[in-house]
């Protein structure tokens, strides 16, 4: 939760919504504190019929509702050696009480606590946008238990479990579809604007075996709407593990990665509250040099408590960077703070991974080219055996398409002692004999012989027409090369158009694909640069390179790419939904594939920074026009109303990136 000038902890500001009257009792004890005032001032001012008690009776009641809350945290910043904005208008108060102006010292102590208690009230829509997302999963399931079907607690379904959820349901745990066919909305978690169409997986026991290998569509996710379909679920995780309860668990802890703004503004606060009081004190005694009453000194010296006191100032980054964090949660964008959400907004270039990034992820084999004197069922079989278990898009691709095309019996060879080499391909062994598997660069090296000249002709050939080339090595003998192709995403130019819109006109693809396989890729979606032949290491060297002409951000999967996403000023995953790993490592984490919604957290980061500064305007120039004109008269009263009301100003202003619309790639 962000930081109100209340108070710098969240347990704080918890306890403004909870009292005698519930949620509602800071803004009750507000509005008793003006009823009490009110009575006060009539009693005062209108007739001579009343008791002389009454006025000063009315005064105190009203200053106890009036600084009931805003004691509390003084007693608890003074416990924890802070010296906050809450005791400058305590202490204004109490001066002016010792003057005897307890009308203007309760309406002092109104007007500060219905200003916060509106600006918390405001702030709790942009918590409830990003709490309301907890209550999405249903808190109950019907589940297969006993050769029944029983409704128990969602807590309570353990992974391997198989819940029904019938049409207009919401489902009640992250798994994969093992019956039924139907659409859902999975907009609350992903952001997705049209139904996904699920149906069941093909084969249950692999896919709990091998669950990085499930299609999307036949992955679902707690909290998501089932349509008019039947669906038998499995589940995969436990409720406090899913998709949903994680999203929900960062976004809410977003806030502890301070924006550089925020950071800024701590620091100024830290040094201008201690200005002020020694402001308050030096107007207070200057009756000695001015020929005016210490009591007119001292009221004047309490005006500029309450005018110096920037309460807005406090409350103006926190309030857009909560707002804009529930925003892009909404928009199935998970943003970890305000550091990320403001970098968003001022990047210069922007680097992408190929394979499940700019591309499906999901190639197929269009060559196989066995060596001579090679029978292709005996080298189809090999390359199934070896990238059988492995959960990379390519291996994937060959164990299935190679696996299709082999005979119904076909006996596939057992693989023993898989090895990956990263960023180069696999390595194990077939009867004793080694096996390879990648690139054709990982030949001649390390002890491995090079390839022959029919295997380096042919790998020529495929990379020329733009192919992904994978070698297949059995013993000293090269088995032939397999030539792989994937599709860009749809949708990625227009992303890529949008981007442009926004003023990133760097843009690099980044794979350790080969060369012209990434530049074939590149022209089709219209990157700028595109570079090939790289390790994990050589992602980070050109990432740091690019960081030297501005903010940078890589858009990979959250996985392979973690290095250069770490190196970026920001890094942010593609299809977060179901990715643990994405979902942790980023900084930012798509929650689909759809690159769309990158110019949308983009633009937002930058309508948030916009928001931000002119919050910093609204906050400071209040701060600077008020303190001269108490400083020359101006009363507390007047400057209560002012200072509460730019709190108030900056706080709906940064409400309105709740209901931020996209329009770049619209």
């Amino acid at each position: 939760m962000p930081q109100s000038c209340t108070s710098s902890h969240d347990q704080h500001s918890h306890q403004h919504g909870h009292g005698v009257f519930g949620a509602a009792s800071e803004v009750i004890f507000s509005l008793l504190c003006a009823a009490f005032l009110l009575v006060g001032f009539v009693t005062q001012h209108c007739g001579s019929n009343w008791p002389n008690w009454l006025p000063l009776s009315a005064y105190l009641v009203a200053y106890f509702f009036g600084a009931y809350y805003t004691v509390i945290e003084v007693i608890d910043n003074l416990r924890h050696r802070r010296f906050e904005i809450d005791t400058l208008m305590l202490v204004a108060a109490i001066g002016a009480a010792i003057l005897g102006a307890w009308a203007e010292g309760a309406l002092l102590l109104f007007l500060f606590s219905l200003g916060h208690a509106l600006e918390h009230s405001a702030l709790d829509k942009a918590r409830k946008a990003i709490t309301s997302l907890a209550e999405l999963a249903p808190e109950t399931a019907r589940v297969w238990r006993n050769q029944q079907w029983v409704e128990v607690a969602v807590e309570t379904l353990q992974p391997g479990d198989v819940v029904q959820v019938r049409p207009n349901e919401r489902l009640p745990a992250d798994g994969f579809v093992v019956e039924g066919e139907s659409s859902v909305n999975q907009a609350p978690i992903t952001g997705e604007s049209m139904p996904v169409d699920k149906q069941a997986v093909a084969d249950a026991v692999q896919a709990r075996n091998q669950p990085g290998r499930i299609s999307a569509a036949s992955l679902v996710y707690a909290g998501s709407i089932n349509g008019s379909g039947a669906l038998e679920v499995e589940v995969s995780r436990r409720s406090n593990d899913s998709t949903l309860a994680r999203v929900v668990r960062l976004v809410s802890e977003a806030d502890t990665r301070q924006s550089p703004t925020q950071r800024f503004t701590k620091r100024f606060e830290r040094v201008f509250v201690p200005l002020v009081l020694l402001l308050a004190i030096a107007v207070m005694f200057s009756w000695v040099v001015v020929d005016e009453p210490f009591r007119d000194s001292f009221y004047r010296a309490m005006a500029v408590l309450v005018a110096a006191s920037p309460c807005a100032l406090a409350i103006a980054t926190p309030s857009a960077v909560l707002s804009g964090i529930a925003r892009a949660a909404r928009g199935g964008v998970l943003v970890k703070g305000g550091a990320p959400l403001e970098v968003l907004g001022q990047l210069h270039a922007m680097a992408f991974d190929k394979t499940g990034t700019l591309t499906e992820g999901r190639p197929r084999v269009s060559d196989l080219i066995p060596a001579e004197g090679v029978d292709q069922n005996h080298f189809l079989a090999i390359a199934v055996a070896v990238q059988s278990v492995g959960d990379h898009p390519l291996a994937v691709a060959v164990a299935r398409d190679c696996q299709a095309q082999l005979p119904a019996n076909y006996q596939v060879p057992k693989v023993e002692g898989l090895t990956s080499l990263t960023g180069m391909g696999v390595s194990g062994q077939i009867d004793g004999q080694d096996v390879w598997l990648g690139k054709a660069e990982m030949f001649g090296i390390d002890c491995r012989a090079p390839l022959q000249p029919a295997t380096l002709a042919a790998v020529e050939t495929l990379r020329e027409q733009g192919r992904t080339v994978s070698v297949l090595r059995l013993g000293d003998r090269d088995l032939g090369v397999i030539g792989l192709m994937d599709s860009p995403r749809k949708g990625v130019a227009q992303a890529l158009g949008a981007l442009r819109r926004l003023g990133i006109h760097k843009m690099v693809l980044l794979s350790g694909d080969h060369q012209r396989a990434a530049q074939a890729v590149g022209a089709e979606v219209g990157i700028d640069e595109a570079r090939g032949d790289l390790m994990p290491e050589d992602k980070v060297v050109a990432i740091n390179q690019l960081r030297q002409g501005g903010t940078v951000a890589m858009v990979g999967d959250g996985v392979n790419d973690a290095p250069a996403m770490a190196a970026a000023n920001v890094g942010v995953a593609m299809g977060a939904a179901g990715s643990h790993v994405a979902l942790e490592t980023a900084d930012v984490a798509l929650m689909t594939d759809n690159l769309l919604h990158l110019p949308f957290v983009v633009e937002l980061g930058r309508q948030t920074r916009k928001i931000i500064r002119q919050n910093l305007i609204v906050s400071l120039g209040m701060v600077i026009v008020l303190v001269p004109a108490t400083i020359f008269g101006l009363g507390i009263g007047p400057a209560v109303i002012f200072h509460e009301g730019s709190t108030l100003v900056v706080v709906a202003n940064a409400l309105r990136l709740l209901v931020y619309k996209q329009e770049a790639s619209a």
